[in-house]
C-alpha cells in the first residue's frame, strides 16, 4: 500500500510569538519549530497501516530549507522516504495543496493522511483541496478509522456527537487528536533519520489565493467585575454589556 502523509512544520504551541517587523509575520528568532501535533496523529495513521498491510509511506511538506529538521522526526519515526517542496518566504493553502497533489499524481497513493489542521494558521483547507485536485473523496476530523480491503469507515467527530462515514480507497483522511497515540522514536531511529536522504522538489509557482495585510498579538488585559443577582445588579451588568463591552 503506498500511503502519503502530508506534514508541516510549525511554531512550537508554548513558544513566545514575537510579530516580525514587517507586521505580516513571525520573528523567527529564538522560535522552536516542531511537526504540526495534528500531523503527528497523521503519520502514526499511516505507519499503523503499513505494519499491517505492508507498503510504503511518505511523508510530503512544503516549505523552507528548515523544514528538514521536523522532516527527519518524521523519518525517525518511521517513515519509509521524505519529499519536501522547496519554498521560501510566504505560501498559502492552494499554493501548498496544488503542489501537494502534483506529487501525489506520480506518487499514485492508495491513501493520502494530514493532520486535521495547522495550529498556525488552522485553515483546515488543504486536505479537502487536495483531494479536490485530485478527484478523490475526503473525511475530515477523523478520530476512529477502520480499512478493510477497498472499503473505508471513518468516525469523524462533529459539533455535539459523532457521524459515521464510509467511502472506497483511494481517498485523503484529516486525522484528529484520538485516532491514536503517535509513537515516540527511539534513540538508533533518530540517528539513523539524520543520514536518510531527503528528496526536494522545486514547486510549480502559482499566484496566492489569500494576502496577509497584518499580524496582531492578541490583547491579555481584562476588566472584572463582580455584581451580585438584584435587579438594580443585573441592569448594571445590561449597561456595562452595552457602554463598556459593546457586545449587545
Amino acid at each position: 500500500m503506498n500511503i502519503l502523509v502530508g506534514i508541516s512544520r510549525v511554531p512550537d504551541t508554548a513558544t513566545k510569538i514575537i510579530i516580525g517587523a514587517d507586521g505580516k509575520s513571525i520573528d523567527e528568532k529564538g522560535v522552536k519549530f516542531i511537526i504540526n501535533p495534528y500531523d503527528e496523529f497523521a503519520l502514526e495513521e499511516g505507519l499503523r497501516l503499513k505494519e499491517k498491510y505492508g507498503g510504503t509511506v511518505v511523508t510530503i511538506t512544503v516549505g523552507p530549507e528548515a523544514s528538514k529538521e521536523v522532516i527527519r522526526s518524521a523519518l525517525a519515526m518511521g517513515a519509509d522516504r521524505a519529499v519536501l517542496i522547496k519554498t521560501e518566504g510566504f505560501f498559502d493553502s492552494f499554493f501548498a495543496a496544488k503542489n501537494i497533489a502534483n506529487y501525489a499524481k506520480q506518487f499514485n497513493p492508495e491513501i493520502i493522511f494530514f493532520g486535521r489542521q495547522s495550529v498556525d494558521f488552522d485553515s483546515l483547507m488543504v486536505p479537502a483541496m487536495v483531494a479536490e485536485f485530485l478527484g478523490l473523496p475526503s473525511i475530515t476530523i477523523v478520530s476512529k478509522l477502520t480499512i478493510d480491503g477497498t472499503k473505508v469507515v471513518a468516525e469523524r467527530d462533529v459539533v455535539g456527537g459523532k457521524e459515521i462515514v464510509e467511502t472506497t480507497l483511494p481517498c485523503v483522511i484529516s486525522a484528529q487528536k484520538g485516532l491514536n497515540e503517535p509513537r515516540y522514536p527511539k534513540l538508533p531511529d533518530i540517528l539513523k533519520a539524520k543520514n536518510k536522504p531527503i528528496e526536494e522538489i522545486t514547486p510549480e509557482q502559482l499566484e496566492p489565493k489569500v494576502e496577509i495585510l497584518g499580524m496582531e498579538i492578541p490583547l491579555r488585559a481584562r476588566k472584572n467585575k463582580i455584581v451580585g443577582d438584584s435587579d438594580q445588579e443585573i441592569a448594571e451588568i445590561v449597561k456595562l454589556l452595552h457602554e463598556d463591552a459593546k457586545v449587545i
